[in-house]
């Protein structure tokens, strides 16, 4: 049986393929899920409509993350903390701690957003990288100064 996916499934195909597959597992599988749709000439044409939509949506997603991108490069996060004598730090900087400081200048992200590898723990200039949309990578400069 011809059908058409309306989602990308593992070892069958991606979100818009017509895939040939055997009619018990289009009927008990993909159809009461809906992950596909029969082969129709109307099916197709709703699901080229569904996917023009949602190619504007991440268009649009993708230009406000470069938007967000071009305020990152732009933005120096200082942030102080306490030290010990030998100038080490007390606490690591954490990305929970960047993502604080980003909210503060009006940035909201996730914590998943944030791509440090492990804390800072030391006193210097850092540049993180932020993934902003699955095409989009930024970096943040961050300064860690004495309290």
């Amino acid at each position: 049986m011809k059908v058409i996916l309306t989602d990308n499934i593992e070892k069958v195909g991606k979100l818009g393929a017509m895939v040939n597959v055997k009619d018990g597992f289009a009927r008990n599988f993909l159809f009461p899920r809906k992950l596909a749709v029969p082969s129709t000439p109307g099916n197709l044409k709703a699901l080229e409509a569904k996917m023009k939509k949602k190619a504007k949506e991440l268009e649009a997603l993708k230009n406000e993350a470069e938007k967000t991108r071009a305020r990152l490069e732009a933005l120096s996060l200082t942030m102080p903390v306490l030290t010990q004598e030998d100038d080490k730090l007390y606490a690591g900087i954490s990305s929970v701690d960047i993502l604080q400081a980003l909210k503060d200048e009006g940035i909201i992200l996730q914590k998943s957003d944030i791509l440090l590898e492990e804390p800072i723990r030391a006193l210097g200039i850092y540049e993180v990288p932020v993934k902003l949309h699955p095409e989009v990578e930024g970096k943040v400069k961050v300064w860690v100064v004495k309290k």
